[in-house]
């Protein structure tokens, strides 16, 4: 799971291109062709599943936050990264462990838009290339000046979809050195379920968690137990869809020259996700009608929402993480920026010009959502990917850890005296 130290350099770029992609909703355009590890690399397709599969997913998560929580830190400054290339925002956060939980040292956001153009043309544009990898350097710099004992790095919805992905993913490892992962849908939802999953409001009910990301949008039923010793959800199903911002703004268009334009785009985006979100509706209705289900979003949707909710003049994410908003505030936003005209979008404290053409296509995400999942109120969380990939990379040391101890008492030598190395 985890590389040495960075630039990433130990790993074959695009290297579990042909993992399992769980139940992916895969109705607009194929996959371009994609190694296959039974086949030795040949050319085969990563098949998804509309209906229940196995919920390999729950033992993992437990797996791994079992180990985070006996973590005891080293003390010597060593440092971990976690670097997600998205369809819309490159990110990296580089932390140290702090007891539980851990202390971030670094950190780095740049809206690159890798995806922009990819619905209509099914490949990575050159410009769209070119900012990603000058974020990526970026990013690259900051890794080398840090003491990082570990760190993985990983790209998702656009370069999963890209003709060109491998490519790029190729070119990125030449000019930076860092390997990026191409992880699954399946994987991309464990790793938000895993960093977020702390902020769920506790119940006895179901929850669902959902990730509303540039090029897709993964949706996670939970079952969560209201003590301390039983909050890990383990999950029960979930779905991605290839809907986000930035590909459901593609898909649809810029129309918006009146009013009546903007509604009708509002109404065809909403449309479009209602119809690829039917399968897992279904398949959720039942635990739908419990009297306390519960919603916990990561995005910069739900981020923004928030923002607008608490009429911040500017984002504060210490205000924002961990909130918890009533749904039909959220839908009243939502509702209120679809009719907007772009410029007076980007007025909007919070928004932007980088947000303004994108929000509304994650609110009729988010709508979507809230209709298949009527919770009464929407936690909000300002974490996700990148806090799951610390903590994975946190339990994998420990782990690590666990069996050279083992090992040692084995064969009578003790504890051994340093860490373990990956």
């Amino acid at each position: 799971m985890a590389e040495t130290l960075p630039p990433d350099r130990n790993r074959s770029a695009g290297k579990n291109r042909g993992g399992k992609s769980g139940k992916v909703a895969d109705f607009r355009y194929k996959r371009p062709p994609q190694p296959d590890p039974r086949t030795n690399g040949r050319d085969g397709r990563a098949k998804g599943a509309n209906g229940p599969g196995p919920r390999s997913g729950a033992p993992r998560i437990e797996a791994d936050l079992a180990a985070i929580g006996s973590w005891k830190p080293s003390g010597n400054g060593e440092a971990y990264a976690a670097l997600d290339l998205g369809t819309n925002n490159c990110r990296l956060l580089i932390a140290r462990p702090s007891g539980r939980d851990f202390t971030v040292i670094d950190a780095f956001s740049r809206v690159v838009k890798l995806g922009e153009g990819l619905a209509t043309s099914g490949r990575l544009s050159d410009a769209a290339m070119d900012r990603a990898l000058g974020a990526l350097s970026i990013c690259a710099d900051k890794l080398q000046r840090r003491n990082v004992r570990l760190a993985r790095s990983v790209a998702t919805e656009a370069c999963r979809r890209a003709e060109n992905g491998l490519a790029f993913i190729e070119r990125v490892r030449r000019e930076t050195g860092i390997a990026l992962d191409i992880i699954s849908a399946e994987e991309e939802a464990r790793l938000a379920v895993l960093g977020c999953h702390i902020l769920l409001e506790s119940g006895d009910g179901p929850a669902v968690i959902f990730d509303i990301g540039g090029g897709s949008t993964e949706l996670v039923l939970v079952e969560a137990g209201g003590e301390e010793a039983s909050r890990v959800p383990r999950i029960l199903d979930w779905q991605s869809v290839p809907w986000g911002v930035v590909s459901l703004t593609d898909t649809v268009g810029r129309g918006e020259d009146s009013e009546a334009a903007r509604a009708a785009r509002y109404a065809e985006m909403r449309r479009l996700v209602a119809e690829s979100f039917a399968p897992f509706a279904a398949r959720v209705a039942d635990s739908a009608l419990h009297p306390d289900i519960r919603l916990l979003g990561t995005s910069g949707t739900v981020t923004t929402l928030a923002s607008l909710y608490l009429e911040l003049p500017s984002y504060d994410r210490k205000a924002v993480d961990g909130l918890i908003v009533p749904a039909p505030a959220m839908r009243d936003i939502s509702a209120r920026l679809s009719v907007m005209t772009p410029y007076e979008r980007a007025t909007l404290p919070c928004i932007g010009q980088d947000r303004a053409d994108l929000v509304v296509a994650g609110c009729a995400i988010l709508e979507a959502i809230l209709d298949l999942w009527p919770a009464r109120r929407l936690g909000v969380a300002d974490r996700g990917i990148r806090e799951g990939i610390l903590r994975s990379l946190m339990a994998a040391e420990r782990k690590s850890e666990r069996s050279l101890r083992a090992l040692h008492k084995q064969r009578g030598n003790g504890a051994p005296s340093g860490r373990a190395k990956p």
